[in-house]
């Protein structure tokens, strides 16, 4: 499948652009990408259209590499939207979701809900069609037996707890321009029940786990926006004919549907121009008790996925560093130092031979550096943190281990006011225990501990 003709997309305003526009710098994961004769030289901001061969792989390259993004200009027909809803109880929630989807055709799934008739009348005051399952299937086989029901080109996939309008899915269904995308979603942010959010709901609406950044992408793991949370998902129906969700699964379900497009060589996009609310959740045990349970689903994820599911993904001499600095020894920071200058040379010799090659390989080393440390911290403080605090009650350098990955994520999150500085710590903290506690259980009934193992790039896996 090749872009059609007038399909334009846009260079990222991140893009570091270099040798007159020949040389492109950015994406997720980094990216260097060298365009040569007869492909048009671009800048940052640029916008290119499709207009022969060559102009199409450019942008087919831009896209995959996540230098640019699809301009998106029009929006689907509400008539090729069908919206399949999952509910158990909660009739309110639904009748404040239908009641911004007016004009769209609606599938409302009842997962055995224990007053039926409550949701039954919000359907049928929006005239909704309404499928009643006799037991209750979960989300999974819920949205599963909507499904069955759509006769549109295009299905979205919203939670009864969301908050989206038409003008939205039709825009987001706009992506589906590109004959490549299978599936599309907005970014989902959390929403403060009531109008005096007590700190947890603060906590919630500011750090929702399904709530992915404000930069567009193309979906891919290991990559910045490595999944999309089935909260809000709008998908090509002809690529569910082989499946969509797995009814056995009850977390970890929406992450699954997304990876199996892409090993299937289809396109998935995040586009954060269109935005859900999410209701936060109601008390501290709900909140931590969905962290956690998130957690659960990893080593399903893993055994299914394989190092698609891994927590951190390090090359062979960045790792060693960083294996050096925990070790805390004498040669520890030489050690760190000559694998940081290894990299430097690599660069120095692997990149395009540009006139500026030699600072590029330098600002190179130094983002590869940072992303070293960052996945380390983030190692020690979300997935590994259950064994983490373990070792801590034991052992000095685990102390200092942690101390540093805890300075270092205060540094990595400078952004935030200092008013507020400790409390978004101690929620990111919760968030991470809760989250990791999940995560070493689901490995423990899993029998596997292959979640919690990096992913070290250039050897032989299966």
């Amino acid at each position: 499948m090749t872009l059609p003709t007038g399909f334009r997309v846009r260079v990222g305003d991140d893009v570091r652009v270099h040798d007159g526009g020949r040389t492109l710098v950015g994406g997720s994961p980094l990216r260097v990408l060298r365009l040569k004769e007869p492909a048009p030289s671009l800048q940052r901001g640029e916008v290119l259209a499709v207009r022969d061969p060559t102009t199409g792989a450019v942008a087919e390259r831009l896209l995959a590499a996540n230098l640019a993004t699809p301009v998106i200009d029009t929006a689907v027909a509400a008539t090729e939207i069908t919206v399949v809803v999952p509910v158990r109880d909660r009739a309110d929630r639904l009748d404040r979701l239908l009641h911004g989807l007016a004009g769209l055709s609606v599938v409302v799934v009842d997962d055995a809900s224990h007053d039926p008739a409550a949701v039954a009348g919000v359907v049928g005051r929006h005239g909704a069609r309404l499928v009643a399952l006799p037991s209750n299937l979960g989300p999974a086989g819920a949205r599963n037996a909507g499904l069955g029901e759509v006769r549109t080109p295009y299905v979205a996939f919203v939670d009864s707890d969301v908050v989206v309008d038409v003008e939205s899915l039709r825009g987001l269904a706009g992506h589906f321009a590109d004959p490549r995308v299978a599936a599309v979603g907005p970014r989902v942010q959390g929403v403060a029940r009531s109008d005096d959010p007590q700190r947890f709901e603060r906590w919630d609406v500011d750090g929702l786990s399904l709530d992915l950044g404000d930069a567009p992408a193309l979906v891919r793991p290991w990559s910045k926006v490595g999944w999309l949370p089935s909260a809000c998902l709008l998908v090509r129906v002809a690529d569910l004919e082989d499946g969509a969700f797995d009814e056995g699964r009850r977390v970890g379900e929406d992450v699954d549907l997304v990876w199996r497009l892409i090993q299937a060589g289809r396109h998935v996009r995040y586009d954060p121009a269109h935005v859900a609310g999410h209701d936060s959740r109601g008390t501290w045990s709900t909140w931590l008790g969905r962290k956690a349970f998130y957690g659960t689903g990893g080593a399903w994820l893993a055994q299914r996925h394989g190092d698609w599911m891994a927590p951190a993904v390090l090359s062979p001499v960045p790792a060693v560093g960083v294996l050096a600095l925990a070790a805390q020894r004498r040669a520890s920071l030489p050690v760190a130092l000559v694998c940081v200058a290894l990299v430097r040379v690599r660069l120095g010799r692997t990149l395009p031979d540009t006139r500026d090659r030699g600072p590029l390989a330098t600002s190179l080393t130094a983002e590869v550096t940072v992303s070293t440390l960052r996945q380390g911290s983030h190692l020690l403080l979300r997935h590994w943190w259950p064994g983490a605090a373990a070792a801590s009650l034991v052992s000095r350098r685990a102390r200092r281990a942690v101390a540093a990955a805890m300075l270092w994520d205060l540094l990595d999150h400078r952004e935030v006011r200092p008013a507020q500085a400790a409390e978004a710590f101690v929620a990111r903290r919760a968030d991470d225990l809760a989250y990791g506690a999940g995560l070493w259980w689901g490995a423990v009934r899993a029998g596997s501990a292959r979640v919690l193992v990096p992913r070290i790039t250039g050897r032989r896996t299966r």
